[in-house]
């Protein structure tokens, strides 16, 4: 059923089926032979001329040429023309008789239909003697009728039957075929009516080869196209370029329009003598074609006829996307009523949105799938039919990823991945997820189809291969031609990847959701345990202060300053590794064993060695830094051990220095033991501790960072106000992307017996 230029076409010459799908079929340079085409100017004269326009006009086409259109139509039909091409009133035909030809033209005395449009700069003007073959004008009661039957059909297959019984029965076909394309632009035949003696058509598929897509694209505009005559010598058009444009005519519109001798070659193979084809196009889309064959001879239905065909044909088309819609409604409802019920089961189910997902019973229903696998942060997770290891799975992800569409899909995975074939039974992947490492797939088995070819599809491919000096031309065997296509899966709807993506992200608000809530409990945890102001101390001044990250609210810092049981004060600045819930939430855990372990009378290094042992044991994977001091209870010295945490600096008179306090590893790594080192507490003289938020920075040296620290400790100490002067030092944070925390202490400047109370 192809369309495309061939051998002898007047405008462009020779072709064959390997420029098939290249030629501009809109512009042959000839029409059918049963009636006459004039291209005019605006001036109403005429530049192009069919050549039969001698036989049938009685003009011979180097007169016509330039000639005023009264001259060639007499002055009652030009004028009629004249008054419609300036209304630009395009729509109804002239039905009219030719009484001013002369006596020899063709058309002399006889009634003709005349029509005319605008092709660029010029209109075309085609007359058409009047035939009485098909059904004649439609009365309101049989467009009545017949709009009736067509929409009592329930599926578009019953709209495609009926819309076959109706067209037959206007236009006298022997064959008419409603012809559906796929996504491929494969097309199968879906409805037929037929003279009994002729072999069924129906169910049978043709090749998008058949069809090429500059032909689609024509039956797109054109809503009709009809070949009197398999046989028909073409008539050239004079001159065969517009001498405005020294390009060929558009006939894009034309109904005299010659076609390709391809494919009047192809419809003599099928032993077609007469043919048409109405445009089935839905939302601006050609879904299919109306194909009506006649084998006993040559057939031209009436004007009329196929004007109400292809009325019949418009309507079809919008029926036929009502109920492609409705359809897809109904589908879209049910799945809609299933999301509705998975994520309703998601959200009341305390556990992880995740576990939920994964673990509910409609995950597979929901897309009709038979596997699906889930891959949050590295955590793969599987559920049904899947057999493929995590770098197949990875690799599918990665290449069904679209920056611009959160649902993605194939039916043809081994197609779209050819390392896959033979490694797995998947044959369709649906993809959700908007990150490389975070997505959800589903996945279907191959579907076997058994397709019946309306002969050989790879037909032009075989003949293309034999070598330049074979004629190449359309398929002769029109038998059944059986394959069974492999290597796909049914085709993911619409409806499926909208389901899907509904479903992604709901999770992703309610993974959001409970994140905050998580947050905020954390948060509210910390601010518990890391107070704003540490609690008065007999004895001593004590300030302290801590600022979250700029990027991260939640961190793993923490202060703390209480007093033993035997007056004694213990001082603690700590760092769990890392950010977010996780990281506070450890925190919360070693801050209150460290507590435990001084409560119990245990010294620094004792305290820090239990907490190293219960990290290793129990906290898997984290490590901390920390600092800890005990103050004894005549406020005299103070006892400091330090596990992998800064060096804590003693501001004084002289200046500031660290205390060279001894450094056991870090925190949770099961190793070392720590050391106590006492320092004698001097009055006027201030003990930093602090964590490595405040000077560590990518990019800049830890050790000049320090020293700066050590500098403007010195520089801005001595003032009477204890919390301004940590307050400047805390400008060194700058908004780095960790937490900090300061703590400070010195003895009470009232006395240093201790009985002053801290400010």
């Amino acid at each position: 059923m192809s369309e495309s230029l061939a051998p002898h076409t007047p405008a462009y010459g020779e072709v064959d089926l390997t420029t098939c799908d290249r030629e501009p079929i809109h512009v042959p340079g000839a029409i059918q032979p049963h009636g006459v085409l004039l291209a005019l100017d605006e001036q109403l004269r005429v530049v192009v001329v069919a050549g039969n326009c001698d036989a049938l006009l009685g003009v011979r086409a180097e007169v016509a040429i330039g000639a005023p259109l009264e001259s060639l139509l007499g002055p009652l039909l030009a004028a009629d023309l004249a008054e419609r091409i300036a209304a630009e009133a395009t729509t109804e035909p002239l039905v009219v008789r030719l009484d001013e030809l002369p006596p020899r033209a063709g058309l002399a005395g006889r009634q003709v239909d005349v029509r005319h449009h605008r092709s660029g700069a010029r209109w075309i003007v085609e007359i058409e003697p009047v035939s009485g073959v098909g059904a004649t004008r439609l009365t309101y009661q049989s467009t009545r009728g017949a709009m009736a039957r067509l929409a009592q059909a329930t599926s578009v297959r019953d709209l495609a039957g009926q819309l076959a019984t109706e067209i037959r029965g206007l236009l006298g076909f022997d064959r008419v075929m409603v012809y559906r394309f796929d996504e491929d632009w494969n097309g199968e035949v879906v409805a037929e009516e037929r003279r009994d003696d002729l072999n069924p058509f129906l169910g049978l598929h043709y090749p998008a080869t058949d069809i090429p897509a500059q032909a689609r694209r024509l039956y797109t505009i054109n809503w009709t196209r009809l070949i009197v005559d398999v046989g028909y010598t073409p008539v050239p058009l004079q001159p065969v370029l517009d001498p405005a444009t020294e390009a060929p005519l558009d006939l894009s519109h034309a109904s005299l329009r010659s076609v390709s001798p391809i494919h009047v070659e192809y419809l003599s193979n099928m032993g077609v003598r007469a043919s048409m084809s109405i445009s089935l196009v839905v939302d601006g889309v050609l879904w299919g074609l109306v194909a009506c064959h006649h084998y006993s001879g040559p057939h031209r239905p009436s004007h009329d006829a196929r004007a109400a065909a292809e009325f019949l044909g418009q309507v079809a088309s919008q029926l036929a996307a009502d109920r492609e819609r409705a359809d897809v409604r109904e589908r879209k409802l049910a799945a809609q009523t299933v999301l509705a019920r998975m994520t309703g089961r998601i959200s009341a189910d305390p556990a992880s949105p995740l576990v939920s997902l994964m673990a509910d019973p409609e995950l597979l229903t929901l897309v009709q799938a038979t596997g699906a696998v889930l891959s949050y942060d590295g955590v793969v997770t599987r559920r049904g039919e899947v057999d493929l290891d995590d770098d197949d799975l990875q690799l599918i992800a990665s290449t069904l990823e679209d920056p611009l569409t959160y649902a993605t899909c194939t039916d043809r995975l081994t197609t779209l991945l050819p390392e896959l074939a033979g490694r797995t039974s998947a044959a369709g992947v649906l993809r959700v997820g908007s990150a490389s490492d975070r997505f959800l797939l589903w996945f279907r088995p191959e579907q076997e189809r058994v397709v019946d070819w309306g002969g050989d599809p790879t037909n032009k491919q075989l003949a293309a291969a034999e070598g330049p000096d074979v004629r190449l031309s359309p398929r002769r065997s029109f038998e059944k031609w059986r394959e069974v296509v492999r290597g796909r899966s049914l085709p993911w709807a619409e409806w499926k990847l909208e389901a899907a993506d509904a479903l992604g992200k709901h999770l992703i608000g309610l993974l959001l959701t409970r994140s905050k809530e998580q947050i905020a409990m954390a948060e509210s945890l910390q601010r518990s345990v890391v107070l704003d102001r540490p609690p008065p101390v007999t004895g001593l001044d004590v300030v302290a202060h801590y600022r979250p990250a700029s990027t991260f609210q939640l961190g793993g810092d923490w202060w703390d300053v209480f007093e033993l049981d035997d007056g004694s004060v213990a001082f603690v600045v700590g760092d769990v590794a890392g950010h977010g819930v996780s990281a506070a939430s450890a925190m919360t855990q070693l801050r209150t064993a460290l507590r435990a372990y001084l409560v119990e009378g245990h010294s620094p290094a004792g305290a820090l060695d239990r907490l190293d042992h219960l990290m290793a044991n129990l906290l898997d994977q984290r490590v901390a830094t920390a600092i800890v001091g005990i103050v004894d209870p005549g406020r005299t010295r103070i006892s400091l051990a330090n596990a992998g945490h800064p060096e804590p600096v003693l501001i004084g008179p002289d200046g500031a220095r660290d205390l060279g306090v001894p450094l056991r590893p870090l925190l949770g790594v099961g190793a070392g033991e720590a050391a106590t080192v006492d320092v004698p507490l001097e009055p006027g003289a201030a003990l930093l501790l602090y964590t490595d938020g405040l000077v560590e920075r990518r990019g800049t040296d830890l050790r000049e960072r320090t020293e700066r620290l050590r500098s403007l400790a010195a520089d801005t100490y001595g003032g009477s106000d204890f919390q301004l002067w940590l307050d400047r030092l805390l400008g060194l944070h700058d908004g780095g992307d960790d937490d900090t925390t300061l703590l400070a202490l010195r003895l009470a400047p009232a006395a240093s017996g201790g009985d002053a109370p801290a400010r």
